[in-house]
């Protein structure tokens, strides 16, 4: 499995990024216009806000899905283990510590801004009769979608104490449209081949990992691949030592159309009843 890195300042960059999508169900993005600087701050500022106590002041919303997710609360589809841990979900409309800087906002402004770019480049060179089945064109569906969702990570160091099964994120796809993922501040991800090999993906830093979820899969009719990913547990020192990312998923408005069976709507409640979210 080869997953390209597309460079945003070349002219064939829209070219390789949907290349490497439609063969592996992900891409990698270098010399974005995303500041590097503000990625770092971002982190440093949540790694904060996760060892601090802060944290228990914004405890999710069952309904709303937005606020702090305590550690051991979401298990991978089918998974019996609870992934080893914890998350914010901010939504723009939803709750933020008060403690924090403006720059997660505008980090998540500057991503959205990308991501409807990449959109773009996914509809473009999408051939015509996969096309057809797209209900609406792609940057239309997350366009003003209250449901794009950030989610920062914090998987805490290792103590040993762990279930022997239990791993950082299981085995899973993503449920939305497109995932753009700033490269976390440690390696793990790892993703499955069609031979059920998995490879780890490089997080070099300053690039943006992409994938596609389920939703692009089904909407295309498998056009596009959502391709199973895990986060696997460090070992030796590097389990001291904990793990952020902070992956931004596209989520399409309520009513938008993704098949026979599915609206955006119907499948983002099926799927967090299977992560035990809800």
């Amino acid at each position: 499995m080869q997953i390209l890195t597309a460079d945003y300042v070349k002219p064939d960059v829209a070219e390789v990024f949907v290349e490497s999508l439609k063969n592996t169900g992900f891409g990698v993005l270098k010399n974005h216009p995303i500041p590097f600087e503000l990625i770092c701050d971002v982190y440093q500022e949540w790694e904060n806000f996760f060892k601090s106590d802060e944290k228990f002041q914004y405890l999710y919303d069952k309904e709303k899905q937005d606020g702090y997710f305590p550690y051991l609360t979401e298990n991978a589809k089918d998974s019996e283990q609870k992934d080893l841990k914890e998350f914010y979900h901010y939504y723009a409309w939803g709750k933020y510590p008060s403690h924090m800087s403006n720059k997660t906002r505008l980090l998540r402004d500057q991503m959205s801004l990308l991501a409807s770019e990449l959109l773009q480049w996914i509809q473009q060179l999408t051939p015509d009769v996969i096309k057809s089945k797209f209900s609406t064109p792609l940057p239309n569906m997350i366009y003003n979608s209250p449901k794009t969702l950030m989610r920062i990570l914090y998987y805490p160091p290792l103590t040993g104490s762990e279930h022997k099964n239990a791993v950082r994120a299981a085995a899973h796809e993503d449920i939305d449209l497109l995932t753009l993922l700033p490269a976390a501040t440690a390696t793990g991800l790892q993703v499955k081949d069609s031979q059920n090999h998995w490879h780890d993906v490089e997080s070099d830093p300053g690039t943006i990992i992409i994938n596609a979820g389920d939703m692009l899969q089904m909407c295309s009719d498998y056009y596009y691949c959502s391709t199973t990913h895990q986060v696997i547990n460090p070992i030796d020192e590097s389990a001291k030592k904990p793990r952020l990312s902070m992956p931004l998923f596209l989520h399409p408005k309520d009513e938008v159309i993704l098949s026979t069976k599915h609206t955006a709507k119907s499948y983002l409640k099926e799927r967090l009843q299977e992560l035990g979210l809800v």
